[in-house]
Order: structure tokens, then sequence, then C-alpha cells
């Protein structure tokens, strides 16, 4: 892989989630380059300067969650299975490693687990988000992203600074090479502003090239923009995206699974690959070599079931290689914004966000969304009233009404699928 589209080499901590196939995929993504010394990610602002937390101490297991979530080893998988024993963070963080051998943790895990608790004060951990304003969310919580939590084993809290909404589940990620080419910008700043003019939000990775074209072209055109890093929400990397990154807390996020002050490492990008496609309807790839790490989020996105569109490029052009294999390979061909919008249903996000504020999500609605979320493809409405024992009428006359509201949309002869 060329420097340019290198990672930062690996430091001593481990990819947080280690304990699941999808870390262990995730790093054999990523060869462990050999170059140059990389600069190490830098503070961006002062706290004071971004919104205040809503973390707070109201749950008094919120501190406990954080503490786990810092022991390395303690990955997704893991996490869910001391909740499952324990039913609460604190009562795990408690216990001894016998007790965690029997809630199913391997000894070495357990043993690691034990020496690691001496160096974490879960209180600490919360004052500091308070004292950074980060969130902590919690793949419990309510504000926790929907179309995260529906990926396979998402990260048990995610740190924000900044704010997510509802909205930005209308979302669609904007990724390519760091080296962009003057057609890779100018395609960019285009598909993204049109985009952000009909209020959908753009994630990237805040990484060199094509992620800080979107970014910027979403500021520039007032709309929202989620940057998911592979380091701590305090910091940035690259050092020089250090002011756009206090622009997008105003506009939008920073979002990582990793606690704050966590150094960028190698194995932490693929990481944040897998959010970026995960909080996406979407995957765009405007431009892209064969070895781009942009790749690896369509992969993700493609194991995700999300979309994957890309920009076609010149054919002698080595930085659109990869754009172009992804198109002949089945990515779809997008030369306009609304290519992707009808793709998605995406047309009337305005009136869509106007209709939910109108008319909110009743119990019936959300009885329907859960069932064809829960689904492997779309349902016939006859196999949705089955599932929802609701009749016809009434299951008819709710998915109208959903559809209005963009969340869900008909794939034709009666049959419907979530966005």
């Amino acid at each position: 892989m060329p420097a340019d589209e290198q990672e930062p080499p690996p430091s001593e901590s481990t990819y947080s989630s280690a304990d699941d196939a999808t870390g262990r995929f995730a790093r054999s993504l990523i060869a462990q380059p050999d170059g140059p010394r990389y600069p190490r990610a830098v503070s961006y602002g002062e706290p004071e300067q971004f919104p205040l937390s809503t973390a707070s101490g109201d749950d008094p297991d919120l501190p406990y969650w954080l503490a786990l979530n810092r022991v390395r080893g303690i990955g997704p998988a893991r996490f869910r299975m001391l909740l499952d024993a324990y039913g609460t963070a604190e009562g795990a963080w408690n216990d001894t490693p016998m007790g965690w051998q029997a809630a199913g943790i391997d000894l070495r895990t357990a043993s690691a687990f034990e020496s690691q608790r001496r160096q974490i004060v879960p209180a600490a951990e919360l004052e500091r988000l308070i004292r950074l304003r980060v969130q902590g969310i919690r793949f419990i919580d309510d504000a926790y992203p929907q179309l995260l939590r529906e990926i396979s084993l998402p990260p048990v809290i995610l740190y924000v600074r900044g704010t997510l909404m509802p909205s930005d589940d209308l979302a669609i990620a904007v990724v390519g090479t760091r080296r962009a080419s003057t057609y890779g910008r100018q395609v960019t700043e285009r598909l993204v502003a049109d985009l952000a003019g009909q209020g959908i939000t753009i994630v990237s990775g805040l990484a060199r090239g094509i992620d800080t074209t979107a970014h910027q072209a979403a500021l520039n055109a007032g709309g929202r923009t989620i940057a998911v890093q592979g380091c701590g929400p305090d910091l940035v990397y690259p050092p020089e995206n250090a002011r756009l990154a206090a622009r997008i807390v105003e506009q939008g996020a920073v979002v990582t699974e990793f606690a704050p002050g966590t150094q960028p490492e190698a194995g932490n990008f693929p990481a944040r690959n897998r959010l970026i496609s995960g909080m996406s309807l979407g995957v765009l790839v405007a431009e892209a070599p064969e070895d781009s790490g942009a790749l690896i989020t369509t992969r993700f996105a493609a194991e995700q079931g999300r979309d994957v569109f890309a920009v076609p490029g010149n054919i002698f052009n080595r930085s659109s290689e990869g754009a172009n294999r992804l198109i002949q390979d089945g990515a779809r061909l997008v030369m306009e914004a609304s290519d992707i919008l009808s793709e998605l249903n995406l047309h009337m996000v305005p009136q869509q966000l106007e209709m939910r504020e109108l008319l909110p999500e009743n119990d019936g609605e959300a009885r329907l969304l859960g069932i064809l979320r829960a689904a492997s493809a779309p349902l016939h409405i006859d196999e949705i009233c089955r599932a929802a024992t609701l009749p016809v009428a009434e299951v008819s006359s709710a998915l109208v009404m959903m559809e209005l509201k963009g969340l869900i949309r008909s794939v034709g002869s009666m049959t419907y699928a979530s966005m």
C-alpha cells in the first residue's frame, strides 16, 4: 500500500474489538507499514468552546461501563457476555477472576482484566468525559445511532463530541483516496453539496484527501457532517485537521469507539471504517486506487447490507482504478446526487423530516419497523401482517405513513424494506 494510502503504524495498545471475528478480519486488511514515523494525534480547541456533555452521574452504572470499556481484551462480545452474566457493568467490575471465568471469560483475559482494574478508576473516567465535554453513549441508550445498532457487534460505547440527531439516520458516507486529484475533489464537492442541500448527513473519516473535502463541502453547504476517528474523541488525526474537527463539532459530531487519549494505530482504522459504513445508509467512493484503504469501508458496507456507490474515473488514471473496479463488480455508478437519492428513496428528505416532526413515530409503527429491520430480506405486506398479528387495513395505512416519513421503502408488489 503506497505511503499516501497508509494509516499510522501500530502502537503498544491493541484493537479494542480483539475478542471478536470482526476485529481479526479488520486487522488482516491492513499490513503493518514499516515506513516513516507519523505524527501523533493532537488535541483540537479548548473543551470550553464545545457544547456541554450530557454525561452525568444520573446512572450509577455509567462509570463502570466507561471503566470496563477501557480494559484491553474486553471488546463488544466479551462486554455483552459480562452484562448478560451480571446484569450491570458494576457487578462485573467488582467481581473476581473466578467469577469472570464462570461468566465465560478465559483465564488469560480474566488475569489481564484483574491487572488493569488496579489502574482504572470508574468515577475518574466519567469526570474526564465531563471535563472534555464528551458524551459516552452506550448501545442501550436511546441516543445510540439506530443504523449502527443494527450491525454485528456494534461498539459498546460511542464517544461523541458534538451532537448526534435523529436526522443523522439519513446519512451517506463519502470516502476515497488521501491523495485526491483535482477531479476527485471537484466531484466530491459537487456531490456532497447537493446531498447536504437535501438534508443528508455526510459521514467520513477526517483523513487527508477525499475525507477532508467531503467534510468541508458539507459544512460550506450548511449541512451536517460526522467525522468518525481512529483515535480518542479529544484528539484529531491528521494534526492539520484540528480546525476542521472543531468546525465539525459545531455542525455535527466527532465520533469514535476509542476512549479519550487513545492515539491512532494501524489496527484502529479498519474499526473506524466499520463505523463509517455502519452509521450510513450507503457508501460513496469518490476516487480511489485499487489499494486504497477506502475500499475496506466498502467491504464492511457489503457485510452490513449497505449500498455501495462509486464515481467513475479515467481508465488510464491509477487513482480511479479502485472506484472503476467497484462499478465493474456491481456498485451503483454515480454521476449526480440524484443517483444516490433515488436509489435510497431519499429524494424527499426535507419533507420526510418535516413529516417525522409533525407525526412522531407511534407504537404501531415502531412494531412494524422492528419487524422489517429484523428481516433478512424485504417482506410482503401479508408477511408483515402475520408477524405483527394486525389486520391488513391497519398495517397498510401505517406502511403508507412510514414511507412518507422515509422510514421504509417500497420495493414493489406490496413488498417493503426498512431504510
